[in-house]
């Protein structure tokens, strides 16, 4: 399917992970993308390799997503390269283990900055864009924003505000044309080594929140429903909070 020819789309996180498989997903499905990331390399090949695979404008730049001013910069970018704007995945966020009483400030105030900040500004920048092409703007919020999660308050707290963000901008603009829609992923197969598990926990409280499938989502699978909720087959979705978590919430 060519669900986005003519389409222009900005993802973050796009060098690796759930930011790599959607830019790869709507690459094949015909949009012209902006790829960012802190890590410039990463995003500046996979720019290259997916013009050259699809056949697609692709450029690629690098932000900071807990820097403020670089978000701003990144949705003038965008814009600039592309020319417009249908599409804003915000998918850049980090996760970090830690028992409640040992958070350190720049540990919440790092994570916020990623995990919701960034996604309210670079929302806030792009809208007039939006509204000028009846866009739409997919967040990547977790399972972990919809309930507790031990030794996961900061990341916790940055995705619940991304779900609270996600609805709010949906009933806000339903009506000028634009759609903003909210992912919440379990355990997804991305970034596991870079967080690991601190030894000290009590694992009884962590275990009964494992998929009921047994395994963890790939990250291709997000971006499948990332390019649906994009796609006009979404169009009557809007403010919706769509959980891909092998059953972690059913019971």
């Amino acid at each position: 399917m060519k669900r986005f020819a003519s389409k222009a789309a900005l993802v973050t996180g796009a060098a690796a992970g759930i930011g790599k498989a959607t830019a790869t997903r709507l690459a094949a499905e015909g949009a012209d993308l902006y790829l960012a990331d802190i890590n410039r390399e990463g995003v500046e090949a996979l720019a290259a390799e997916l013009a050259k695979e699809h056949g697609v404008k692709a450029f690629a730049g690098s932000f900071d997503a807990a820097d403020a001013e670089s978000c701003k910069q990144l949705v003038a970018a965008a814009a600039e390269a592309l020319g417009r704007l249908d599409l804003v995945c915000n998918i850049a966020g980090i996760q970090k283990w830690d028992h409640f009483a040992q958070i350190t400030d720049d540990t919440w105030n790092r994570l916020v900055a990623i995990n919701l900040n960034s996604v309210f500004f670079i929302s806030r920048e792009a809208m007039p864009l939006l509204e000028q092409t009846r866009g739409n703007i997919i967040n990547v919020a977790s399972v972990a924003g919809l309930t507790g999660i031990a030794y996961n308050a900061a990341y916790c707290a940055s995705k619940a505000g991304v779900i609270g963000l996600t609805r709010s901008v949906a009933v806000e603009y339903a009506s000028r044309g634009v759609r903003c829609n909210a992912i919440a992923p379990g355990g997804v197969k991305a970034g596991q080594a870079a967080n690991p598990i601190p030894e000290d926990v009590d694992f009884g409280l962590i275990t009964p929140l494992s998929p009921k499938t047994g395994d963890m989502c790939e990250p291709e699978e997000i971006a499948a429903a990332v390019a649906y909720l994009g796609s006009e087959e979404a169009r009557f979705v809007t403010g919706s909070v769509f959980t891909i978590d092998g059953g972690q919430l059913a019971s």
